[in-house]
């Protein structure tokens, strides 16, 4: 019978991709750091506290522009969102019989790959093998860290051409869902859309940006959600 601390080495195991491909894209997001006016620190502190990659982008972009910090508050829940019900899916995926204290501990480093990783088989998740997934946060946040000092070291073109790498970032994490999922390439499409009409019309400027994309993330994804429902998944025991 496997040991806690063996199901804590195969997290720890399975996550080193994440790690790597985390790192990467962290560097990348710490030139958005840097450009907000973050110090090294903050910028490894924001990363080990949000764990989300368009949630920090929309921070940072909000920080760069002085936006209200209730402005700032709203945008990263709204952003941010998803991970309450991915909080609520992987409180049903613990086993029944475990401490509620695992619920807890697991909440706070939820994130999209993390997600996708621990719920791949249908099986109640294993704290201890989810604990050793979410050592590759640190990762993260390392290279947040990394990326605000490389960002005040190299020159500005450099830094220019590196905080481009952030929107190949998010049209890589979009492009394999919509190629496998129409519903969502539809509404992908029309996020563009509707972003840019908005733009368009002047409500950005009229509104600011985080009010603009609060609103239209609230629509769209509330449309989404109640016109094409995901199905119940069944849990299985190991």
């Amino acid at each position: 019978m496997k040991r806690n601390v063996d199901y804590f080495k195969d997290g720890l195991k399975d996550s080193i991709p994440l790690a790597i491909g985390y790192f990467s894209v962290a560097f990348t997001l710490g030139i958005a750091a840097r450009n907000a006016g973050l110090t090294p620190l903050q910028g490894f502190l924001s990363a080990l506290l949000l764990n989300a990659s368009a949630g920090q982008y929309a921070v940072y972009s909000l920080f760069e522009s002085n936006a209200p910090f209730v402005e700032v508050v709203l945008v990263t829940l709204v952003v941010n969102a998803r991970y309450i019900l991915m909080s609520l899916a992987l409180s049903q995926r613990v086993h029944p019989d475990s401490p509620m204290r695992h619920r807890f501990l697991i909440s706070l480093g939820i994130t999209d790959e993390l997600f996708g990783l621990s719920i791949a088989d249908n099986k109640f998740v294993q704290p201890y093998y989810y604990y050793g997934t979410m050592t590759s946060l640190l990762w993260w946040a390392i290279g947040n860290f990394i990326g605000v000092i490389a960002g005040n070291i190299l020159p500005l073109s450099i830094v220019s051409a590196l905080s481009v790498a952030l929107y190949g970032m998010f049209i890589a994490a979009v492009i394999p869902s919509a190629k496998v999922n129409r519903t969502i390439a539809f509404f992908v499409v029309v996020s563009y859309v509707a972003s840019f009409t908005a733009d368009v019309i002047g409500l950005v400027e009229r509104f600011s940006s985080g009010i603009v994309t609060i609103v239209l993330t609230v629509i769209i994804a509330g449309v989404a959600a109640i016109r094409f429902p995901i199905e119940d998944e069944v849990i299985h025991d190991e």
